[in-house]
């Protein structure tokens, strides 16, 4: 199934359809807000983004270092420091991050494409009419097998890809089902490439396909996925977030 052209031009860039703004994710009912809309809200994605820098650096580092110990204790006390800055104010289970928008698909803390998140690589997505394309270059931290990434991120990686997809046809759901065949190991340090297509839509429930290569080999399938994702209809959406805000019980967002 082709993606729809309408959904590539609200993702981002008329011209590419990229994903571009920090801590934006694709959805089909986000517009680009009106420049200079909210000058603070933009301000505090930016220093949430800043920050999301800051700490994937510090995973990378952490998973690289060989430094001595007493340079490790010193940089866990500081680490330590500064968390109990941020823990000053904290929100809980049932609140959305305040920079967070769903309507407009702002996800600041998503673990694959947030950038404020310091688990994320993070995946940059491009909605094309055919396809959804995802580019991220995978660091020590997500190491399994030496030199090689975790089977999991993999996983991780394509489920959320799928999602984008099944999005951007206009059919966003939750996954119920994701396979995976594991051709060739994932190598770290390595430009990859994501891709992801709807295959069917049978009414709420929408299957799509799914690979990661390399960058420089696209053709040499290194992990392929299939997922089946399932609309949520309202009153399950209601169910399920209803506690946490009005917008996360519209079926359209409730998902990843």
């Amino acid at each position: 199934m082709r993606l729809r052209s309408d959904a590539v031009a609200s993702s981002g860039s008329a011209n590419s359809g990229a994903v571009g703004e920090p801590g934006r994710s694709y959805h089909p009912l986000a517009g680009r807000p009106a420049a200079g809309a909210d000058v603070a809200l933009d301000s505090r994605r930016a220093a949430i983004a800043e920050l999301g820098d800051a700490l994937r650096d510090l995973v990378e580092q952490a998973s690289a270092t060989e430094v001595g110990e007493d340079v490790l204790r010193q940089v866990a006390a500081q680490v330590r420091r500064a968390a109990a800055q941020l823990g000053q104010r904290t929100r809980t289970r049932a609140e959305l991050p305040s920079a967070d928008d769903l309507l407009g698909g702002y996800r600041m803390y998503n673990p694959v494409t947030g950038a404020g998140s310091g688990l994320a690589a993070p995946l940059h997505v491009e909605v094309t009419p055919d396809a959804v394309v995802g580019t991220c270059t995978l660091g020590l931290a997500f190491e399994g097998p030496p030199t090689f990434a975790h089977g999991g991120v993999s996983a991780m990686l394509l489920d959320q890809l799928l999602g984008y997809a099944t999005s951007a046809a206009g059919h966003p759901g939750m996954t119920v089902q994701l396979e995976l065949r594991y051709r060739a190991p994932v190598p770290l340090q390595t430009p990859l490439r994501l891709t992801a297509e709807v295959g069917a839509v049978n009414g709420r429930r929408v299957t799509a396909w799914g690979a990661i290569t390399t960058a420089a080999e696209p053709g040499k399938i290194l992990v392929e996925a299939s997922g089946t994702f399932v609309g949520l209809r309202a009153e399950q959406a209601a169910r399920l977030f209803g506690g946490v805000h009005p917008d996360a019980t519209d079926p359209t967002v409730a998902h990843d």
